[in-house]
């Protein structure tokens, strides 16, 4: 597909079904702004990734077009860019230092040294422990006593109680970090937890999730005003501006602060 063609096919059934970008920005969401941008193909002001690809979708659905016939044009009109972005990058990448190289192996021999003369001068120490202890049995001398050893605590003491508050104390104990996600509106939506894609997916209006995880929760939204969220029972703030897209970041830490003030890890 040449430069052009999903943005004027985009325009030009938009202007088919008599419908203005306002009209398509009230129902769908998304801003004046980012319509302007994919129909000019100007893909620099979009934020890229799934939100585009939701975008899309949304547009598509709200025109009564097929949702996987205009994704694939997207792709293919959007492809090009993707391959000429990314070429460079690898480029990019500079070769090892041969200073650096050889600082390491330096810094490897200088630890088998420091190894080697502790291990000798270890081994010289031993040495000499063990002719004096055989000199002490061959004259008959007297040998120094042990060290006495710890003690065992005796059974009639008081056991020994953690102080205070620690049983209560936050920051002692790791609670799971339990969401609940609900839409007002129509958007796209993804949740990581510990780094694995727990949902990315179109949810409609109306739609209550509740996802779970041990230290880490990334919400991100195409639109950050469709989007409330709860964490174990606590409000949290908006990812976003209003029919903007938006990422929150949720931790430990965060749950800390809504459920105890601003306890530091």
């Amino acid at each position: 597909m040449a430069k052009g063609n999903f943005g004027e096919r985009l325009k030009r059934e938009r202007e088919m079904r008599e419908v203005s970008l306002n009209e398509v920005t009230v129902a769908t969401r998304i801003s004046v702004r980012f319509l302007q941008a994919l129909e000019n193909e100007d893909w620099e002001k979009l934020p890229g990734g799934v939100f585009n690809r939701g975008f899309v979708r949304a547009v598509a659905r709200y025109l009564g077009l097929d949702e996987e016939s205009l994704l694939a044009e997207y792709d293919v009109a959007h492809g090009p860019m993707l391959l000429e972005t990314e070429a460079p990058r690898e480029d990019r990448i500079p070769a090892p230092s041969k200073w650096l190289i050889a600082g390491i192996v330096l810094l490897i021999l200088l630890v088998l040294a420091s190894v080697t003369v502790a291990g000798i001068y270890g081994w010289r120490r031993y040495s000499a422990h063990r002719r004096g202890r055989q000199s002490q049995v061959l004259t008959g001398q007297p040998q120094s006593p042990s060290p006495p050893g710890p003690t065992a605590p005796d059974a009639s003491s008081p056991p020994i109680k953690p102080p205070e508050g620690a049983a209560n104390d936050p920051a002692s104990a790791t609670r799971s970090l339990d969401l609940s996600l609900s839409t007002s509106a129509p958007t796209h939506v993804q949740v990581l937890g510990d780094g694995k894609i727990l949902l990315d997916a179109d949810l409609p209006a109306g739609e209550t999730r509740h996802f779970s995880a041990s230290r880490l929760l990334r919400i991100s939204a195409a639109d950050s005003s469709a989007v409330l969220l709860e964490l174990n029972g606590q409000a949290m703030p908006p990812l976003g501006a209003p029919g903007a897209p938006g990422t929150i970041v949720l931790s430990q830490r965060t749950l800390r602060q809504a459920l105890g003030g601003n306890s530091q890890p």
